[in-house]
């Protein structure tokens, strides 16, 4: 059985390290990738609303080839997820902690 080289086995320690709790790390990650995600989301969408026909008919399809294209790179991107984590091992994530005691 072939492995996926997109598959790869992250240290959980040096992931903790950065904030000192593996669940606040992994908090900050998915912020993160949650950020990288819609940033993403958007730009795919500006890019094919240009594509976009004013007419809604069932029966004609358009097959556009720069749609296609522009689809397909987006897909073979990295995921954020990984895009998220690399950016935080890498020290190139912002964090900070809000204080709730003063109110």
């Amino acid at each position: 059985m072939a492995t996926n080289p997109s598959i790869i086995t992250r240290d959980t320690d040096k992931i903790a390290d950065v904030t000192g709790n593996l669940y606040e790390s992994v908090s900050v990650i998915s912020k993160r990738a949650r950020q990288i995600s819609s940033k993403m989301k958007e730009e795919l969408n500006n890019k094919l609303a240009e594509f976009a026909s004013g007419v809604d008919n069932l029966e004609e399809v358009f097959e556009n080839r720069e749609q296609i294209e522009i689809s397909k790179f987006y897909e073979r991107m990295p995921k954020a997820g990984s895009m998220a984590i690399d950016e935080f091992i890498e020290g190139k994530t912002y964090h900070s902690y809000r204080d709730t005691t003063e109110e």
